[in-house]
């Protein structure tokens, strides 16, 4: 409808420009059609006659007026107020409402979907995690953030590449190795001779394991043998890469996330990438060299103070690869790129920017886009749980998914705005009762299902073409108020795109299932009366639709039974 009432408001001012209540010569304001937050004031409303009211020379309460009064008529309009300053609310006829429950039976799985991205790609980087252990908490909630982004950018149109970046070298890879080889020696943690840098959990010790018996990992088709050498640093590092990126996949894989490309740290360095980077900011004159290291003027570009790049020994910064790697996105074709991280990694945003824009490749300032997320805190039984016997200081996403479930755990880490700190109460993920969300939201799927299934089995046809057209008779307020929330879901399907916020979808599709349990509990569906329960079975086979949509924004499962 929102189009719809633009085009009327439009007519309107056009209506008021030739009757001269408007100068001829005024443009059409960039007035806003919204959902007003409480029901009581209509079910959108329109700031346009505040913004022309300086230009009419009126007060915005009188030109709100006479633009009602301009107003075609409409069949999908009830009836029209005015509020406060000059706020004008439409309250839609039942028709509206009963028109769009069509358009999702019509639709289908395409319902809340658009085109606004043109099929223009935007790369998605999420989890990279280093190949240094099992995967946590953290980068659980980067994988369920990450991937329903880019679910949620296709939904929109924008052809999503799902990337996953491997910092497979430098110091950490460094004390992976040596903690593995420590392993393989005999040693533990706690021993005189066991590394200050190392790694203490007990996956450490699976890893030097599989490495002295020779096994065999099968790394994305590329197949890495343990050499069951413990001198040889160079293998064990090689080994206890392959076997850790492979860990992470399972749980990934088990976690429903996958990726298009595995981007390599090292692959920067093999194929001169980054040299490249540092050689274009050179010639950008953006540059300059004190005290044996080389700088990035990154104060040129918002940075706080500049930034070495190499160091005096030769060796380059932290942040250098990280333009390399962006660099390389935008030389892909990457139209936007955004990368989710956790919040601690906020420091290095600015000089990666200073780095790409000093580059003077006609890169856009806000490229790239990122989207932080806070710590998550586990909560057991009313206390918080911090250890994993695996990984010996965090809990792993491995754990998470063990107890409460993969939808459960999807959801959990999700729902929450992104910048904001995340409580997960394991407890209440492992609820099947409507005070846990997702269970809510999936038992609303299921009740649509059974509903379906108890009409085959008491003889009774269900004929969608006739719930179509008697959908006339559901002009109660239970019914509105179902048909009113599902027709906001591509309203907040556009909107969480643009803000890159899919927690807005988990939102949304609660209000959505309360709205069918308040609407099922309130009437009984499966009547004698045909052409009535028809309708009420139409009316709830959209809700199961949208149900579903959004689920899978989400990568939540849509449950048949429960």
């Amino acid at each position: 409808m929102k189009p719809q009432l633009r085009a009327l408001i439009g007519q309107g001012i056009e209506a008021l420009r030739a009757n001269g209540i408007l100068p001829a010569d005024t443009l059409p304001p960039d007035f806003v059609v919204e959902r007003p937050k409480t029901r009581e004031h209509g079910d959108f409303a329109t700031n346009a006659a505040m913004l022309l009211a300086k230009a009419a020379r009126s007060n915005p309460r009188a030109l709100a007026q006479a633009l009602v009064q301009a107003l075609p008529a409409s069949d999908d309009v009830a009836r029209v107020e005015i509020a406060g300053p000059g706020f004008i609310n439409f309250h839609l006829a039942p028709a509206a409402y009963q028109r769009e429950v069509v358009t999702v039976i019509k639709q289908g799985h395409d319902y809340g979907r658009s085109l606004a991205g043109n099929g223009r790609t935007v790369g998605v980087e999420y989890v990279s995690a280093n190949p240094t252990g099992p995967l946590h908490v953290g980068h659980g909630r980067a994988a369920a953030i990450g991937d329903s982004l880019a679910r949620l950018l296709d939904a929109n149109g924008w052809n999503a590449k799902r990337e996953f970046y491997y910092n497979d070298a430098g110091v950490q890879i460094e004390n992976l190795a040596r903690s593995v080889q420590a392993r393989a020696r005999g040693h533990q943690p706690g021993d005189a001779d066991w590394p200050a840098e190392a790694y203490n959990g007990e996956y450490i010790a699976d890893v030097a394991k599989a490495y002295l018996a020779g096994e065999t990992v099968n790394l994305e088709g590329h197949l890495v043998t343990g050499a069951a050498d413990a001198d040889n640093l160079e293998e064990i590092r090689r080994f206890a890469v392959a076997y850790l990126r492979n860990e992470q996949n399972h749980d990934l894989a088990a976690f429903d996330v996958d990726f298009d490309i595995y981007f390599l740290e090292s692959s920067l360095y093999k194929d001169g990438k980054v040299e490249e980077a540092v050689q274009k900011l050179i010639a950008s004159g953006h540059t300059y060299e004190e005290g044996g290291a080389l700088w990035l003027k990154s104060t040129d570009f918002g940075d706080d103070k500049d930034r070495v790049m190499r160091k005096s020994d030769g060796t380059y910064t932290y942040f250098v690869p990280d333009v390399a790697y962006h660099l390389t996105k935008w030389q892909r074709g990457y139209e936007r790129a955004i990368t989710e991280l956790g919040a601690d990694h906020h420091g290095s945003l600015a000089r990666v920017k200073a780095g790409l824009q000093a580059m003077e490749l006609g890169i856009p300032q806000g490229w790239p886009e990122y989207v932080l997320h806070q710590m998550v805190t586990v909560m057991r039984g009313g206390e918080e749980v911090k250890l994993s016997k695996r990984a010996g200081s965090y809990v792993t996403l491995r754990d998470l998914i063990e107890e409460a479930g993969r939808d459960a755990t999807r959801w959990f880490l999700i729902a929450r705005k992104p910048d904001s700190q995340l409580t997960f109460d394991i407890d209440l993920a492992r609820q099947q009762s409507n005070d846990n969300p997702v269970f809510y939201v999936q038992y609303a799927h299921a009740r649509v299902c059974s509903l379906l299934r108890q009409a085959q089995e008491k003889g009774l046809r269900y004929d969608q073409a006739a719930g179509i057209a008697e959908l006339g008779r559901l002009s109660d307020e239970t019914s509105l108020w179902l048909m009113t929330e599902l027709s906001r879901y591509p309203e907040v399907v556009e909107s969480a795109g643009e803000l890159l916020e899919p927690h807005l979808i988990a939102q949304y599709l609660r209000e959505l299932a309360h709205a069918f349990h308040t609407w099922y509990h309130g009437t009984p569906v499966l009547v004698d009366d045909a052409a009535e329960r028809d309708a009420k079975l139409t009316l709830a086979t959209a809700t199961q639709q949208v149900l579903a949509n959004g689920l899978e924004i989400l990568g939540v499962s849509a449950p048949e039974k429960m």
